[in-house]
């Protein structure tokens, strides 16, 4: 099954199909969750960079390797 989810622009990729947009929902939806949990117990700013940073750099490459699985390049 060889379907296209999203399309590349450049750097990024911009999602052309339903599971495309699920595929990002999910991931923001994600990052959204850690940002409120780690925020939650922070006491600065530097506090909730530093503990989301490696869950939004994980969420960010998987997804950042599934839209290079599943993408063409738009002219």
């Amino acid at each position: 099954m060889n379907t296209i989810w999203f399309k590349r622009s450049g750097w990024f990729y911009i999602p052309s199909s339903l599971p495309g947009v699920f595929v990002c929902a999910l991931a923001a939806v994600l990052c959204a969750t850690v940002f409120v949990a780690v925020d939650r117990h922070s006491h600065s700013v530097s506090d909730t960079i530093y503990g989301v940073f490696p869950f939004f750099v994980s969420t960010f490459l998987l997804l950042d390797w599934i839209g290079s699985r599943t993408s063409r390049r738009i002219a």
